[in-house]
């Protein structure tokens, strides 16, 4: 099953139980059986069922018909296998994200342009990573020097609160089929969630259920904007990648200093 994909890399920690989870066979009937045994269930309370993307009528919007139905169109691709594996690992995210976006497009329909709303659950859902940080003055000025792009001091001069104070969840499945093949310009949106003493206590389990749960709960009172991202490039995560010394912080065709409208490497696309 996809063998390109190195289950060894930190950086797929975020999935990997549910990759462990599932039983032998074709992967679609395993997250069929692993969404009835957790539960998964739309805004509306349908059960989710993975589906081929054939069953997708003509002209109906992806998120539209899952929101309609609980059913998500899956292809036989590593891009649609690691949605499935993230529907597994952030349920009630996922739901949150789906239900806003059926909402848009049942309010403006599907158009050349999402919208700011939609916009940004799109790019969550493709690309976004969650950072995790404790909430207290030095996890505080490690979110501050990543907004201000001060790569090495959050990324080098601070690498030992990597793990201890602060913890990188993936959650764009494109994000985690584009590191299939690790570049070090892999970029992804970042939304930073200040987590207290207790969430760093729990266990890994623990700590996933956490995040599912109050992330979710941020999205369904507050929506979404793109203002709420700031880019990482991902190989920079101490740990994540070999060599890291000072010089590898100092590339700035990757680390950019901060500019009054920089971009970053995404993705997004429509079905």
């Amino acid at each position: 099953m996809f063998p390109e994909i190195d289950w060894t890399r930190p950086w797929y920690d975020t999935v990997r139980p549910a990759f462990d989870s599932l039983p032998a066979g074709p992967f679609i009937d395993g997250f069929n059986a692993n969404a009835a045994r957790l539960g998964l269930v739309n805004v509306d309370g349908q059960p989710i069922r993975f589906v081929p993307q054939a069953d997708l009528p003509e002209g109906v919007a992806y998120e539209a018909y899952i929101g309609a139905t609980g059913c998500v169109p899956t292809r036989a691709n590593l891009h649609d296998f690691f949605n499935g594996l993230v529907w597994q690992t952030f349920p009630r995210i996922k739901r949150e994200l789906n239900a806003l976006q059926a909402a848009q497009i049942a309010q403006a329909g599907v158009g050349k342009s999402r919208g700011p709303a939609r916009d940004a659950a799109t790019i969550f859902d493709e690309n976004a990573a969650l950072l995790v940080v404790r909430t207290d003055a030095a996890g505080h000025a490690l979110v501050d020097d990543l907004r201000a792009h001060q790569w090495r001091s959050a990324l080098f001069d601070k690498r030992t609160m990597f793990g201890r104070d602060a913890e990188l969840w993936l959650f764009g499945h494109a994000l985690m089929e584009k590191l299939v093949a690790p570049r070090k310009a892999i970029t992804a949106h970042v939304r930073v969630v200040f987590a207290c003493d207790d969430f760093f206590a729990l266990d890994r389990e623990g700590r996933r259920d956490w995040i599912d749960g109050a992330v979710s709960k941020t999205i369904a009172a507050e929506g979404l904007s793109t203002a709420g991202f700031t880019p990482l490039p991902v190989l920079g995560v101490p740990g994540w990648w070999p060599d890291q010394d000072e010089a590898f912080y100092l590339d700035h065709t990757v680390f950019r200093p901060k500019r009054p409208a920089s971009t970053t490497e995404g993705g997004h696309h429509d079905r």
